[in-house]
Protein backbone atom coordinates (compact mmCIF):
# COMPACT_ATOMS: atom_id res chain seq x y z
CA UNK A 1 0.00 0.00 0.00
CA UNK A 2 1.30 3.43 -0.92
CA UNK A 3 1.11 5.88 1.99
CA UNK A 4 2.68 9.09 0.68
CA UNK A 5 0.50 12.24 0.48
CA UNK A 6 -1.32 12.74 -2.77
CA UNK A 7 0.00 15.33 -5.18
CA UNK A 8 -1.89 17.07 -7.92
CA UNK A 9 0.50 16.47 -10.77
CA UNK A 10 3.44 14.28 -11.52
CA UNK A 11 5.60 15.09 -14.51
CA UNK A 12 8.93 14.07 -15.91
CA UNK A 13 10.53 10.80 -16.79
CA UNK A 14 13.40 8.75 -15.51
CA UNK A 15 15.80 6.13 -16.71
CA UNK A 16 18.10 3.84 -14.84
CA UNK A 17 21.38 2.63 -16.26
CA UNK A 18 22.80 0.02 -13.93
CA UNK A 19 25.53 -2.45 -14.94
CA UNK A 20 24.26 -5.97 -14.82
CA UNK A 21 26.35 -8.65 -13.15
CA UNK A 22 25.21 -12.14 -14.10
CA UNK A 23 26.60 -15.39 -12.76
CA UNK A 24 25.10 -18.00 -15.03
CA UNK A 25 26.64 -20.60 -17.29
CA UNK A 26 26.92 -19.39 -20.88
CA UNK A 27 26.44 -21.66 -23.87
CA UNK A 28 29.39 -22.65 -26.08
CA UNK A 29 29.10 -20.67 -29.30
CA UNK A 30 32.04 -22.24 -31.20
CA UNK A 31 31.16 -23.71 -34.61
CA UNK A 32 33.25 -25.81 -37.06
CA UNK A 33 34.60 -23.62 -39.85
CA UNK A 34 36.28 -26.00 -42.31
CA UNK A 35 36.53 -29.62 -43.27
CA UNK A 36 39.24 -31.35 -45.31
CA UNK A 37 38.34 -33.29 -48.46
CA UNK A 38 40.19 -35.48 -50.94
CA UNK A 39 37.47 -36.05 -53.53
CA UNK A 40 34.28 -34.51 -54.83
CA UNK A 41 32.24 -37.26 -53.24
CA UNK A 42 33.99 -36.77 -49.94
CA UNK A 43 33.41 -33.01 -50.21
CA UNK A 44 29.70 -33.53 -50.65
CA UNK A 45 29.54 -35.99 -47.78
CA UNK A 46 31.51 -33.72 -45.46
CA UNK A 47 29.44 -30.67 -46.46
CA UNK A 48 26.36 -32.56 -45.34
CA UNK A 49 28.14 -33.60 -42.14
CA UNK A 50 29.26 -30.02 -41.56
CA UNK A 51 25.69 -28.75 -41.93
CA UNK A 52 24.46 -31.33 -39.43
CA UNK A 53 27.28 -30.45 -37.03
CA UNK A 54 26.51 -26.74 -37.23
CA UNK A 55 22.86 -27.40 -36.45
CA UNK A 56 23.78 -29.64 -33.54
CA UNK A 57 26.31 -27.22 -32.06
CA UNK A 58 24.22 -24.07 -32.55
CA UNK A 59 24.21 -22.18 -29.23
CA UNK A 60 21.47 -23.35 -26.89
CA UNK A 61 20.41 -19.75 -26.40
CA UNK A 62 19.73 -19.27 -30.11
CA UNK A 63 17.82 -22.54 -30.41
CA UNK A 64 15.63 -21.71 -27.43
CA UNK A 65 15.08 -18.14 -28.64
CA UNK A 66 14.01 -19.36 -32.06
CA UNK A 67 11.62 -21.88 -30.48
CA UNK A 68 9.80 -19.21 -28.49
CA UNK A 69 7.47 -17.56 -30.98
CA UNK A 70 4.83 -15.93 -28.78
CA UNK A 71 4.96 -13.55 -25.80
CA UNK A 72 2.95 -16.03 -23.73
CA UNK A 73 5.62 -18.68 -24.29
CA UNK A 74 8.28 -16.22 -23.12
CA UNK A 75 6.29 -15.41 -19.98
CA UNK A 76 5.71 -19.12 -19.32
CA UNK A 77 9.47 -19.59 -19.46
CA UNK A 78 9.85 -16.84 -16.84
CA UNK A 79 7.09 -18.47 -14.76
CA UNK A 80 8.88 -21.83 -14.80
CA UNK A 81 12.20 -20.26 -13.81
CA UNK A 82 10.71 -18.18 -10.99
CA UNK A 83 8.91 -21.12 -9.37
CA UNK A 84 11.48 -23.91 -9.75
CA UNK A 85 15.02 -22.45 -9.88
CA UNK A 86 17.51 -21.40 -7.22
CA UNK A 87 18.39 -17.76 -7.77
CA UNK A 88 19.41 -14.49 -6.16
CA UNK A 89 18.62 -11.03 -7.56
CA UNK A 90 19.36 -7.44 -6.69
CA UNK A 91 16.97 -4.89 -8.18
CA UNK A 92 15.95 -1.28 -7.77
CA UNK A 93 12.47 0.24 -7.91
CA UNK A 94 12.17 3.85 -9.04
CA UNK A 95 8.91 5.80 -9.07
CA UNK A 96 8.57 9.27 -10.58
CA UNK A 97 9.17 11.84 -7.86
CA UNK A 98 10.52 9.34 -5.31
CA UNK A 99 13.86 8.01 -4.21
CA UNK A 100 15.15 4.77 -5.74
CA UNK A 101 14.55 1.76 -3.48
CA UNK A 102 16.92 -1.28 -3.61
CA UNK A 103 15.83 -4.86 -2.89
CA UNK A 104 17.45 -8.27 -2.49
CA UNK A 105 15.38 -11.25 -3.62
CA UNK A 106 16.29 -14.92 -3.10
CA UNK A 107 14.47 -18.13 -4.00
CA UNK A 108 15.30 -21.78 -3.56
CA UNK A 109 13.96 -25.32 -3.57
CA UNK A 110 15.38 -27.45 -0.75
CA UNK A 111 16.29 -31.13 -1.04
CA UNK A 112 12.97 -32.18 0.52
CA UNK A 113 11.01 -30.09 -2.01
CA UNK A 114 10.28 -27.19 0.35
CA UNK A 115 10.08 -23.89 -1.51
CA UNK A 116 11.75 -20.96 0.25
CA UNK A 117 11.89 -17.27 -0.63
CA UNK A 118 13.23 -14.01 0.82
CA UNK A 119 12.61 -10.36 -0.10
CA UNK A 120 14.69 -7.78 1.76
CA UNK A 121 14.39 -3.99 1.53
CA UNK A 122 18.00 -2.79 1.56
CA UNK A 123 17.62 0.88 2.57
CA UNK A 124 16.83 2.32 5.99
CA UNK A 125 15.93 0.10 8.96
CA UNK A 126 14.91 -2.59 6.48
CA UNK A 127 11.90 -4.78 5.91
CA UNK A 128 12.20 -8.52 5.37
CA UNK A 129 9.70 -11.09 4.16
CA UNK A 130 10.45 -14.82 4.37
CA UNK A 131 8.29 -17.50 2.76
CA UNK A 132 8.45 -21.20 3.60
CA UNK A 133 6.05 -22.99 1.25
CA UNK A 134 2.63 -21.46 1.98
CA UNK A 135 3.53 -19.24 4.95
CA UNK A 136 4.95 -15.72 4.63
CA UNK A 137 6.56 -14.10 7.71
CA UNK A 138 6.97 -10.32 7.87
CA UNK A 139 9.67 -8.54 9.88
CA UNK A 140 9.51 -4.74 10.17
CA UNK A 141 11.09 -2.19 12.50
CA UNK A 142 9.03 -1.29 15.58
CA UNK A 143 6.41 -3.90 14.68
CA UNK A 144 5.78 -7.32 16.14
CA UNK A 145 6.68 -9.99 13.54
CA UNK A 146 3.72 -11.86 12.08
CA UNK A 147 2.93 -14.52 9.50
CA UNK A 148 0.13 -15.00 6.98
CA UNK A 149 -0.81 -17.87 4.70
CA UNK A 150 0.19 -17.13 1.11
CA UNK A 151 1.94 -18.90 -1.76
CA UNK A 152 3.65 -15.68 -2.84
CA UNK A 153 5.53 -12.76 -1.32
CA UNK A 154 3.82 -9.48 -2.14
CA UNK A 155 6.62 -7.30 -3.57
CA UNK A 156 7.13 -4.56 -6.16
CA UNK A 157 6.97 -7.00 -9.10
CA UNK A 158 3.34 -8.04 -9.76
CA UNK A 159 2.88 -11.68 -8.73
CA UNK A 160 0.55 -12.46 -11.60
CA UNK A 161 3.26 -11.61 -14.13
CA UNK A 162 5.64 -14.00 -12.40
CA UNK A 163 3.31 -16.86 -11.56
CA UNK A 164 0.19 -16.81 -13.76
CA UNK A 165 0.50 -14.44 -16.74
CA UNK A 166 -2.10 -16.37 -18.75
CA UNK A 167 -4.85 -14.99 -16.50
CA UNK A 168 -4.20 -11.51 -17.91
CA UNK A 169 -5.11 -12.40 -21.49
CA UNK A 170 -8.76 -11.36 -21.05
CA UNK A 171 -7.75 -7.85 -20.00
CA UNK A 172 -4.43 -7.27 -21.77
CA UNK A 173 -2.78 -7.94 -25.08
CA UNK A 174 0.80 -9.24 -25.07
CA UNK A 175 2.93 -7.94 -27.93
CA UNK A 176 6.33 -9.37 -28.85
CA UNK A 177 8.41 -6.30 -29.73
CA UNK A 178 11.70 -7.96 -30.59
CA UNK A 179 15.25 -8.34 -29.35
CA UNK A 180 16.98 -5.55 -27.44
CA UNK A 181 19.98 -4.93 -25.21
CA UNK A 182 19.55 -4.37 -21.48
CA UNK A 183 22.70 -3.63 -19.47
CA UNK A 184 24.78 -5.30 -22.15
CA UNK A 185 22.73 -8.50 -22.37
CA UNK A 186 20.50 -9.78 -25.16
CA UNK A 187 16.87 -9.55 -24.10
CA UNK A 188 13.40 -10.07 -25.49
CA UNK A 189 11.07 -7.09 -25.12
CA UNK A 190 7.34 -7.62 -24.52
CA UNK A 191 4.62 -5.00 -24.28
CA UNK A 192 1.49 -5.50 -22.16
CA UNK A 193 -1.35 -3.27 -23.35
CA UNK A 194 -4.85 -2.83 -21.93
CA UNK A 195 -7.33 -4.16 -24.49
CA UNK A 196 -9.65 -1.17 -24.01
CA UNK A 197 -6.97 1.48 -23.32
CA UNK A 198 -8.30 2.11 -19.80
CA UNK A 199 -5.27 1.05 -17.76
CA UNK A 200 -1.58 1.76 -17.65
CA UNK A 201 0.71 -0.25 -19.92
CA UNK A 202 3.85 -2.26 -19.20
CA UNK A 203 7.10 -3.09 -20.93
CA UNK A 204 9.28 -5.95 -19.79
CA UNK A 205 12.58 -7.35 -20.95
CA UNK A 206 13.50 -11.01 -20.43
CA UNK A 207 17.06 -12.31 -20.57
CA UNK A 208 17.42 -14.49 -23.66
CA UNK A 209 19.85 -16.90 -22.00
CA UNK A 210 18.04 -17.60 -18.74
CA UNK A 211 14.54 -16.18 -19.21
CA UNK A 212 14.96 -13.97 -16.12
CA UNK A 213 13.24 -10.60 -15.90
CA UNK A 214 15.79 -7.82 -16.51
CA UNK A 215 13.60 -4.71 -16.50
CA UNK A 216 9.94 -3.73 -16.06
CA UNK A 217 8.42 -0.32 -16.92
CA UNK A 218 4.95 0.99 -16.07
CA UNK A 219 3.75 3.60 -18.59
CA UNK A 220 0.82 6.01 -18.63
CA UNK A 221 -1.58 6.23 -21.56
CA UNK A 222 0.73 8.70 -23.32
CA UNK A 223 3.73 6.40 -22.94
CA UNK A 224 5.46 8.38 -20.17
CA UNK A 225 7.36 6.37 -17.59
CA UNK A 226 5.65 6.11 -14.19
CA UNK A 227 7.65 3.39 -12.48
CA UNK A 228 10.64 1.21 -13.30
CA UNK A 229 12.13 -1.94 -11.86
CA UNK A 230 15.61 -2.91 -13.06
CA UNK A 231 17.66 -5.93 -12.11
CA UNK A 232 21.22 -4.89 -11.27
CA UNK A 233 22.62 -8.40 -10.64
CA UNK A 234 21.31 -11.94 -10.70
CA UNK A 235 22.62 -15.45 -10.26
CA UNK A 236 20.92 -18.74 -11.17
CA UNK A 237 22.53 -21.47 -9.07
CA UNK A 238 22.57 -25.24 -8.80
CA UNK A 239 21.80 -25.13 -5.05
CA UNK A 240 19.78 -22.78 -2.83
CA UNK A 241 21.58 -19.86 -1.22
CA UNK A 242 23.31 -20.75 2.10
CA UNK A 243 21.09 -18.08 3.65
CA UNK A 244 18.16 -20.51 3.71
CA UNK A 245 20.09 -23.02 5.83
CA UNK A 246 19.98 -20.47 8.66
CA UNK A 247 16.17 -20.30 8.71
CA UNK A 248 14.45 -22.37 11.39
CA UNK A 249 10.78 -22.67 10.35
CA UNK A 250 9.74 -23.55 13.91
CA UNK A 251 11.02 -20.17 15.13
CA UNK A 252 8.91 -18.16 12.67
CA UNK A 253 5.67 -16.55 13.94
CA UNK A 254 2.52 -18.63 13.73
CA UNK A 255 0.13 -17.57 10.92
CA UNK A 256 -2.51 -15.16 12.13
CA UNK A 257 -6.15 -16.09 11.70
CA UNK A 258 -7.75 -13.85 9.11
CA UNK A 259 -11.30 -12.86 9.94
CA UNK A 260 -13.66 -13.92 7.18
CA UNK A 261 -15.72 -11.05 5.85
CA UNK A 262 -19.20 -12.02 4.83
CA UNK A 263 -20.63 -10.57 1.64
CA UNK A 264 -23.37 -8.11 2.46
CA UNK A 265 -26.06 -6.73 0.26
CA UNK A 266 -25.19 -3.27 -1.00
CA UNK A 267 -27.59 -0.61 -2.21
CA UNK A 268 -25.54 0.23 -5.30
CA UNK A 269 -23.65 -1.31 -8.18
CA UNK A 270 -20.96 -0.31 -10.66
CA UNK A 271 -22.22 -0.43 -14.24
CA UNK A 272 -18.90 0.24 -15.95
CA UNK A 273 -15.62 -1.60 -15.45
CA UNK A 274 -12.56 -2.03 -17.68
CA UNK A 275 -12.48 -5.23 -19.70
CA UNK A 276 -11.67 -8.27 -17.54
CA UNK A 277 -12.08 -6.47 -14.20
CA UNK A 278 -14.30 -8.28 -11.70
CA UNK A 279 -15.48 -7.85 -8.12
CA UNK A 280 -13.23 -9.73 -5.70
CA UNK A 281 -14.27 -8.33 -2.31
CA UNK A 282 -17.03 -6.36 -0.60
CA UNK A 283 -17.88 -5.29 2.93
CA UNK A 284 -19.06 -2.36 5.04
CA UNK A 285 -16.42 -0.22 6.72
CA UNK A 286 -16.29 2.59 9.25
CA UNK A 287 -13.96 5.45 8.36
CA UNK A 288 -11.31 5.98 11.02
CA UNK A 289 -11.28 9.78 10.77
CA UNK A 290 -15.01 10.47 10.71
CA UNK A 291 -16.63 7.32 12.06
CA UNK A 292 -18.95 7.24 9.05
CA UNK A 293 -20.07 3.92 7.60
CA UNK A 294 -19.33 3.35 3.90
CA UNK A 295 -19.96 0.47 1.54
CA UNK A 296 -16.80 -0.88 -0.03
CA UNK A 297 -16.04 -3.07 -3.05
CA UNK A 298 -12.74 -4.09 -4.61
CA UNK A 299 -12.40 -4.91 -8.30
CA UNK A 300 -9.38 -6.52 -9.96
CA UNK A 301 -8.12 -7.76 -13.31
CA UNK A 302 -5.30 -9.66 -11.59
CA UNK A 303 -2.73 -6.94 -12.27
CA UNK A 304 -4.56 -3.86 -10.97
CA UNK A 305 -6.86 -3.50 -7.93
CA UNK A 306 -9.46 -0.72 -7.74
CA UNK A 307 -11.29 0.18 -4.50
CA UNK A 308 -14.69 1.87 -4.59
CA UNK A 309 -16.33 3.47 -1.52
CA UNK A 310 -19.93 4.73 -1.51
CA UNK A 311 -21.86 6.66 1.14
CA UNK A 312 -25.18 8.59 1.10
CA UNK A 313 -24.95 12.13 -0.23
CA UNK A 314 -26.20 13.54 3.09
CA UNK A 315 -23.05 12.12 4.75
CA UNK A 316 -20.73 13.58 2.13
CA UNK A 317 -17.67 15.50 3.26
CA UNK A 318 -16.37 18.34 1.11
CA UNK A 319 -16.59 18.65 -2.66
CA UNK A 320 -15.20 16.72 -5.59
CA UNK A 321 -11.50 15.85 -5.40
CA UNK A 322 -9.12 14.41 -8.00
CA UNK A 323 -5.56 13.68 -6.85
CA UNK A 324 -2.55 11.69 -8.05
CA UNK A 325 -0.09 10.04 -5.68
CA UNK A 326 2.82 8.54 -7.59
CA UNK A 327 1.04 6.02 -9.83
CA UNK A 328 -2.26 5.97 -7.91
CA UNK A 329 -5.40 7.99 -8.56
CA UNK A 330 -7.72 9.23 -5.80
CA UNK A 331 -11.11 10.51 -6.98
CA UNK A 332 -14.10 11.60 -4.91
CA UNK A 333 -17.26 12.99 -6.52
CA UNK A 334 -21.01 13.21 -6.04
CA UNK A 335 -22.99 10.87 -8.27
CA UNK A 336 -26.76 11.06 -7.86
CA UNK A 337 -27.67 10.40 -4.23
CA UNK A 338 -24.22 9.11 -3.27
CA UNK A 339 -20.67 10.28 -2.76
CA UNK A 340 -18.28 7.92 -4.55
CA UNK A 341 -14.55 7.50 -3.94
CA UNK A 342 -12.36 5.50 -6.35
CA UNK A 343 -8.76 4.56 -5.53
CA UNK A 344 -6.35 2.56 -7.67
CA UNK A 345 -3.42 2.52 -10.09
CA UNK A 346 -5.54 3.61 -13.03
CA UNK A 347 -5.81 6.77 -15.17
CA UNK A 348 -8.05 9.55 -13.88
CA UNK A 349 -10.51 9.20 -16.76
CA UNK A 350 -10.99 5.51 -15.96
CA UNK A 351 -11.64 6.29 -12.29
CA UNK A 352 -14.20 8.92 -13.33
CA UNK A 353 -15.95 6.50 -15.69
CA UNK A 354 -16.27 3.96 -12.85
CA UNK A 355 -17.52 6.55 -10.35
CA UNK A 356 -20.15 8.05 -12.63
CA UNK A 357 -21.54 4.61 -13.54
CA UNK A 358 -22.82 4.00 -9.98
CA UNK A 359 -26.55 3.29 -9.72
CA UNK A 360 -28.89 2.23 -6.90
CA UNK A 361 -30.15 -1.36 -6.79
CA UNK A 362 -32.79 -3.24 -4.88
CA UNK A 363 -31.05 -5.07 -2.03
CA UNK A 364 -33.29 -8.09 -2.42
CA UNK A 365 -31.84 -8.64 -5.87
CA UNK A 366 -28.18 -8.13 -4.89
Amino acid sequence: MRCNPFVLLITGALSIFTPLCVHAQSSDSSLPTSLESNSQAKNATEREAKTDTVKQTEPAVERETNALQTPVQWLQRLQSLISSANYQLSFVQTTVGKETVPYLWRHGVLDDGTEVEQLNLQNGPGRELIRVDGIVSVFEPDTQPYSIRSRFINGPIPNILLHNPQKLLESYEFVLVGRARVAGRSAQQIRIVSRDNTRFGYQLWLDEESGMLLKLNMLDLQGALLEQIQISAFSVMASPSPYFARINPSSLPEPIMMASSQSRAHGWEVNYLPVGMKEVKRDTRRLALTGQVVEYKMYSDGLVDVSVYVQPIEDALGGDIALRNEVSTFLTLKAGKAQVTVLGEIPLQTAKAIATSISAVNNSND
